[in-house]
């Protein structure tokens, strides 16, 4: 690695685009803009490809409207509600816990 070995230190990392190369970055929204004002069509989905994404989660979304029960809630940050614990944990599994 090196005459001093490897060793690690935290250092302060700012990357501004804008003023590494002088121009400004354009919004996503801006871009998308642009890019159908030069008719650039790349970041868009054909009417097939929008049509088969349909066909494949509009069956999802008509299970979840007929649900007999809500959606588990849980909070933010969480490993998620206590039934997706238990539904693993039933086969002897358990979550990977890299913290």
């Amino acid at each position: 690695p090196g005459p001093g070995g490897m060793r690690l230190q935290h250092v302060p990392l700012d990357m501004s685009f804008a003023e590494a190369f002088g121009v400004r970055n354009p919004d996503a929204y801006e871009r998308l803009l642009m890019d159908v004002v030069r008719g650039n069509q790349t970041l868009f989905m054909r009417r097939d490809e929008v049509e088969a994404a349909w066909k494949w989660i509009d069956p999802i979304l008509d299970a979840w409207r007929n649900l007999r029960e809500a959606p588990k809630s849980y909070t933010a940050g969480t490993w998620g509600p206590s039934a997706a614990i238990a539904l693993i944990e039933r086969d002897g599994r358990t979550w990977m816990d890299d913290a």
